[in-house]
């Protein structure tokens, strides 16, 4: 049925859907390690964060989705990067920001690059087999509960439209 369902979102939404690496391990923001392979089975949605940056009032809302969905299966998780030059200095600074603006319990990485040379493994697999590189702070990569790229979204995109949530939707029931 989920491979029906992914076909037909290919073929009347034109959603890539497209393997990447899921087994590198990102650093906690809380200590330890996130392993989005942990979470095999459930979509997940990663999203490359700042929190200084025009769209971090996104943060509310990523937190509303994974609120919403959390009890069906969803996973959001977090990833504060510098890249942009809009991230706070250190990982104490971005857990406590979150945590006091926004409410944030949702998982989160430690500061990650996303793009370029040092870029973590998930994104260079994201590079190598999709062609997608964050242009941004808070582009999203929603990952299937097969492991797959089901789709990406730019920073204008916000967590709760319909963009998002009709294909988080069609995962879950």
């Amino acid at each position: 049925m989920r491979r029906f369902i992914y076909a037909v979102l290919f073929a009347v939404f034109g959603i890539p859907v497209q393997a990447v690496d899921l087994s590198a391990p990102f650093l906690s923001i809380d200590g330890g390690e996130l392993r989005l392979d942990d979470w095999a089975g459930r979509p997940i949605l990663v999203v490359n964060t700042a929190s200084q940056c025009a769209f971090t009032r996104q943060y509310a809302d990523l937190q509303a989705l994974y609120d919403r969905y959390r009890d069906q299966g969803l996973v959001v998780v977090s990833v504060p990067s510098d890249d942009f030059n809009q991230e706070l200095a250190t990982e104490a600074e971005v857990k406590a920001f979150c945590e006091v603006q926004f409410g944030l319990d949702h998982p989160m990485t430690s500061i990650t690059k996303v793009r370029g040379a040092g870029a973590h493994p998930f994104y260079a697999s994201l590079k190598a087999e999709t062609g997608f590189v964050p242009r941004w702070n808070f582009n999203k990569v929603l990952i299937d509960p097969n492991g797959e790229v089901a789709a990406t979204f730019g920073s204008r995109v916000a967590p709760l439209s319909s963009k998002i949530t009709d294909r988080i939707d069609a995962f879950l029931n």
